[in-house]
């Protein structure tokens, strides 16, 4: 009996190609995501902790994790927006050269083009034939993409990622506040910690695993990391509550 067909013949090759779906398309808010969630949550914890362990009281515990997050949530925006932004103008600039030079000299570009397909392995003749075609479908897209590395999945987009850092911190630091607000003064610090670390190694595994890399591996080094800032922070406001 003949093996079933792994394809249907009868689908056509780009609604196939379509259905896949990758990892890369995450990377650009994946990164800004994760970044203001773990920042939201050591920071804070961080914050509260040290605070704590000085001696102050509840509200004035309380107080200084909310100023806190709302400081470290516009700090993640703003910063998050410069930076892609600063990328976003990188790559205007260079499109607009790329553009005017296609005008200028269309041959040269088409030489350039398939220069960068012989230099991946197709044979001159293919190479040229493949940079034709590229280019009287979207010449300038074909250049981004080959010659200057810039694909639409990785595009700077810095509302959204000024948007998803300033959320997600928001998001992340409401975590160990949440702890402040319920937690027996005698067990603050130690649920607080104990609560923000479990989040964070959480948030390492959800994150390792949207990335496609081990869960284990990522929760195990986000929650290291986030655990020493809070160890190093308590120290510190101990010995100054101490000192005070």
């Amino acid at each position: 009996m003949a093996a079933a067909p792994l394809t249907d013949r009868n689908t056509p090759p780009t609604r196939m190609l379509h259905s896949e779906h990758h990892l890369s398309g995450r990377i650009g808010w994946l990164r800004a995501a994760v970044m203001g969630a773990n920042d939201g949550i050591v920071s804070t914890a961080s914050l509260v902790v040290g605070v704590a362990a000085a001696g102050a009281s509840r509200s004035a515990v309380l107080v200084s994790g909310i100023a806190g997050l709302v400081a470290g949530a516009m700090s993640m925006a703003a910063g998050e927006y410069v930076s892609v932004s600063s990328q976003s103008d990188t790559e205007t600039a260079d499109l607009a050269r790329e553009r005017a030079e296609l005008a200028d000299d269309d041959e040269v570009e088409h030489a350039e083009l398939a220069a960068i397909y012989v230099d991946r392995g197709l044979e001159p003749a293919l190479a040229r034939q493949v940079a034709e075609q590229l280019m009287a479908h979207d010449a300038l897209g074909a250049h981004a993409r080959d010659e200057l590395g810039i694909s639409e999945i990785q595009r700077a987009r810095p509302v959204q990622a000024a948007l998803a850092s300033a959320g997600t911190f928001a998001v992340g630091a409401a975590l160990p506040l949440l702890m402040v607000w319920i937690a027996p003064p005698s067990l603050l610090c130690v649920l607080v910690v104990a609560v923000s670390v479990a989040c964070l190694a959480l948030l390492g595994a959800l994150a390792a695993r949207a990335g496609g890399a081990r869960a284990a591996v990522g929760a195990m080094r986000v929650a290291f990391w986030g655990a020493l800032a809070m160890a190093i922070t308590y120290g510190v406001g101990a010995l100054f509550g101490a000192a005070a």
